[in-house]
C-alpha cells in the first residue's frame, strides 16, 4: 500500500507537505496546485488581511492554502467549479471567513478597478491569458503596486518542426499527452514579452521551476498509484520528455500607475472610473 503522506513530501515546498494527502489528491485538476503556488509565493510579499483574487481556482485548494498560510482575504473565482461545492471545501477547512468563491469568467470579471492587492493564478491562465491584451485587463483590478503572479504549464522553448514523440504517441495506457488545447503553452520568451509590452506593468519577470518535470511525473505517479487520477496518468509521457520540452513556469509582475482600459465589458467603460 502506497504512503501518500510519503509520496507527496518534498523538501522543496515544505508547507504543501503538510496538508492531508487525500484532500490534495482529491482537490487535484493537473500538476500539483499547492506545489505550484507554494513556488509562486516565495517571491511575493502576501501580508494578512490583503485582498487576493484566485483566478481559476479550480476546487479552491490553493484559495484554502493562501487563507490558511498567509492569512489573507480570498475571492475564489472559477468558470466551471461550481462556488457552491467550493464553498462546501472552504468551510471544511476552516477558512470562512477570509474566502469567498464566485463563478467568474475570466473576461469578465465583476470587480472594481484598484480592488485587488494581488492577482494569483496557478494552472490556468494559458487558457485565457494569451491574448495580447488580456494582461492590460486584468491588471486594472489590482492596486497600484500590486502584484500579479501566475504559475502555469509551458514550453522550455519554442516549437519547430514536428513535435516529440513521447508527447505525440501513446503511452501504454493509452494517452497521448498532446491535445490540440496544448497549443495555448508557451515558452518563457512569449510571456516574457507580452508581459513587458504591457504599460500596466512593471519589474516583469518570468522563471522556470528546478526539475519542474520531475515534480510534475511524481504526482502522476501518486495520483496513479492511489487511483485517483481523473484521466490516465503522463507520468510515462513526462519522463521520456524529461523537461526537454514541457516546463512549469512561473510569471511575476508590479501594477504601474496607469489607468487601464477594458476591453473586454463594455458595460464596464472604457476607461477606469468612466461610467455608462
Amino acid at each position: 500500500m502506497i504512503d501518500l503522506k510519503r509520496a507527496l513530501h518534498k523538501p522543496e515546498f515544505p508547507r504543501s507537505s503538510a496538508y492531508d494527502p487525500e484532500w490534495v489528491l482529491d482537490n487535484q485538476m493537473g500538476p500539483n496546485a499547492l506545489w505550484l503556488l507554494e513556488w509562486l509565493c516565495a517571491s511575493l510579499d502576501l501580508q494578512p488581511g490583503m485582498r487576493v483574487l484566485d483566478l481559476g481556482c479550480g476546487k479552491a485548494m490553493t484559495s484554502v492554502f493562501l487563507a490558511k498560510e498567509f492569512g489573507v482575504n480570498v475571492i475564489a473565482a472559477d468558470l466551471w467549479m461550481s462556488p457552491d461545492h467550493n464553498w462546501r471545501r472552504v468551510v471544511e477547512a476552516g477558512v470562512a471567513d477570509r474566502v469567498c468563491p464566485i463563478k467568474a469568467e475570466a473576461h469578465t470579471l465583476p470587480f472594481a478597478a484598484g480592488y485587488f492587492d494581488a492577482i494569483l493564478s496557478v494552472d490556468a491562465f494559458q487558457y485565457f491569458g494569451t491574448d495580447e491584451l488580456y494582461i492590460d485587463y486584468l491588471s486594472r483590478f489590482v492596486r497600484p503596486g500590486g502584484a500579479l503572479g501566475v504559475a502555469l504549464v509551458g514550453l522550455t522553448k519554442p516549437l519547430q518542426g514536428d513535435l516529440p514523440r513521447c508527447l505525440t504517441t501513446p503511452q501504454s495506457n493509452g494517452k497521448v499527452f498532446w491535445e490540440p488545447s496544448c497549443r495555448c503553452f508557451k515558452p518563457p520568451h512569449f510571456w516574457q514579452r507580452l508581459w513587458r509590452d504591457s504599460p500596466m506593468l512593471s519589474d516583469v519577470r518570468v522563471e522556470a521551476m528546478e526539475d519542474g518535470w520531475r515534480h510534475w511525473r511524481d504526482f502522476e505517479q501518486t495520483l496513479e498509484m492511489a487511483g485517483k487520477g481523473i484521466f490516465p496518468s503522463d507520468a510515462q509521457a513526462l519522463e521520456q520528455d524529461r523537461g526537454e520540452t514541457l516546463a512549469l513556469l512561473k510569471l511575476l509582475a508590479r501594477r504601474t500607475e496607469l489607468e487601464g482600459e477594458n476591453f473586454y465589458d463594455p458595460s464596464l467603460g472604457a476607461k477606469v472610473g468612466v461610467d455608462v
